[in-house]
C-alpha cells in the first residue's frame, strides 16, 4: 500500500514539474518525465505513463497557432519518417532490457542537455531541407522507439529551420504529437502497454495540465533563459547518473 501511494505521488509530482518546465520553455514535458520516471521505474513503464499527458499537452500546443496545415505541408516527410523509425525501433524499448534502455535514455538526455547548453544555433538551407527532413525524422524515430525521448535530433533541427517564434512552438508541437502517436502505436503493437499503466497515464494528465498553467504564470515572473539553463544542468546530471548506472 505504501509503495503504491509513493508511486502515485511520484508520478503526479513528476508530471506537475514537467508541466511547469513545458509552461515556461514551451517544451520539456516528455524529456523531464522520462528522465525522472526512468530513474525510478523501467524506461518502458515510464514511456507508457508518458503517452496520454504528452499527447494532450502537445495537441494543445499544436492547435494553439494558425499554421497547422502549412506546417504539415512543409514537414510531412519528417513526420512520416518519425513514424517509420519509431515503429521499427520500438521493439528495443518494449523488449524489457532495463539496463540497456536506461543507459541509452541517460545518454540521450546528456546529448540533448549538452548540445542545448553549449552548441551554437545551426541553420539549414531551404535546399538542404528536402533531404535533411526525412533523415532527421528517421533518426528521431529510432531514438524515440529505443528510449521514449523524442527531442534528439528533432528539436535542434526544427530550431535550425528559421521559424518565427510562434511557428517554432507549433512545429515542435507537431513533431512531439506525431512522435507520441508513433510511440503509442509501437508499444501497443508489441503488447507492451499494460492497462494499469494507461489508467495511471490518464490520471497524470491532470497534474501535467496544472503544471503547464503554473509554468505559464511563472514565465511572466522569472527569466526563461535562466530557468532553462538550470533545467538543462539538472537534466545533464540526471542523464549522466542513468548512463553510468549500467557499469555499477
Amino acid at each position: 500500500m505504501e509503495q503504491t501511494v509513493f508511486l502515485v505521488a511520484a508520478v503526479a509530482t513528476t508530471f506537475f514539474l514537467a508541466g511547469i518546465v513545458k509552461g515556461v520553455t514551451g517544451m520539456g514535458l516528455p524529456t523531464v518525465a522520462m528522465g525522472v520516471l526512468g530513474a525510478l521505474l523501467s524506461p518502458l513503464t515510464a514511456a507508457a505513463l508518458l503517452l496520454l499527458p504528452s499527447f494532450i499537452t502537445n495537441v494543445w500546443q499544436l492547435v494553439s497557432g494558425p499554421h497547422v496545415m502549412a506546417l504539415l505541408r512543409r514537414l510531412w516527410p519528417m513526420m512520416a519518417t518519425i513514424m517509420i523509425g519509431t515503429l521499427a525501433s520500438s521493439a528495443l524499448l518494449a523488449g524489457g532490457d532495463t539496463r540497456l534502455t536506461t543507459s541509452l535514455l541517460g545518454g540521450v538526455l546528456v546529448i540533448y542537455a549538452s548540445y542545448t547548453l553549449l552548441a551554437r544555433p545551426l541553420r539549414v538551407s531551404t535546399g538542404s531541407e528536402r533531404w535533411a527532413s526525412p533523415l532527421i525524422g528517421l533518426i528521431t524515430g529510432i531514438v524515440t522507439g529505443g528510449t521514449g525521448v523524442f527531442v534528439i535530433p528533432a528539436v535542434p533541427y526544427l530550431q535550425a529551420l528559421g521559424f518565427e517564434k510562434d511557428d517554432l512552438v507549433q512545429a515542435l508541437g507537431l513533431s512531439f504529437t506525431v512522435s507520441t502517436i508513433a510511440l503509442a502505436a509501437g508499444l501497443l503493437w508489441h503488447g507492451a502497454v499494460p492497462k494499469g499503466d494507461m489508467l495511471m497515464s490518464t490520471l497524470a494528465i491532470i497534474p501535467a495540465l496544472l503544471g503547464m498553467a503554473a509554468g505559464q504564470l511563472i514565465r511572466a515572473r522569472i527569466s526563461p533563459p535562466v530557468f532553462r539553463r538550470v533545467f538543462l544542468v539538472g537534466l545533464l546530471l540526471l542523464g549522466l547518473e542513468m548512463a553510468l548506472r549500467v557499469v555499477r
